[in-house]
């Protein structure tokens, strides 16, 4: 064999190599976190409408709790002031990791999910919070991105919040 092929032959087996080693590694993604990652950033839902559309995709029912409100489409009695839209999925067992890697993947595509701001009131890291971050959106919107595991039993939640219009912005 000739040296040029041989470098060839040797460069595409590291490459397989690598890429089989990373997606051993990876696994498959919770369907949780691919639901949120495919529906939660997306407006214009009603609660009824992003049940359907997350069961379409990680079948029905939900392998994960979902909660989700928008209160400019319909009421949510009970709901905190501070917040007019939550989507939040949460699952058992630890996938922080792997949730924060696939939001932020998800943050970063076009259209870009806004551009970072300091945290607002009341939103805080928790024990367990893996990532928190404000976010700016068009015409004067925030939203607040949280990410962690919570309780003894170890369970992963993904949430985005959504302020009332001009709320968010600081003082």
């Amino acid at each position: 064999m000739k040296p040029f092929a041989r470098h060839i032959c040797l460069i595409a087996g590291v490459i397989c190599a690598c890429g089989f080693a990373v997606s051993a590694q990876v696994g498959p993604v919770h369907p949780g976190i691919k639901a949120f990652t495919s529906y939660c950033f997306k407006a214009g839902q009603t609660a009824a409408v992003a049940r359907a559309n997350m069961e379409r995709n990680a079948g029905a029912p939900l392998p994960f709790e979902l909660t989700f409100w928008d209160k400019s489409l319909e009421p949510a009695p009970g709901t905190p002031a501070h917040s007019e839209r939550r989507c939040e999925v949460a699952f058992a067992g630890d996938q922080a990791g792997a949730a924060v890697d696939a939001v932020q993947a998800k943050m970063a595509m076009p259209p870009v999910f806004g551009t970072p701001l300091p945290l607002p009131a009341p939103f805080a890291a928790t024990p367990g919070t893996a990532y928190i971050e404000a976010r700016e959106l068009l015409r004067r919107r925030v939203a607040v991105v949280h990410i962690g595991v919570r309780g003894d039993t170890a369970e992963t939640f993904l949430r985005v919040d959504r302020l009332p219009a001009g709320e968010g912005f600081g003082s």
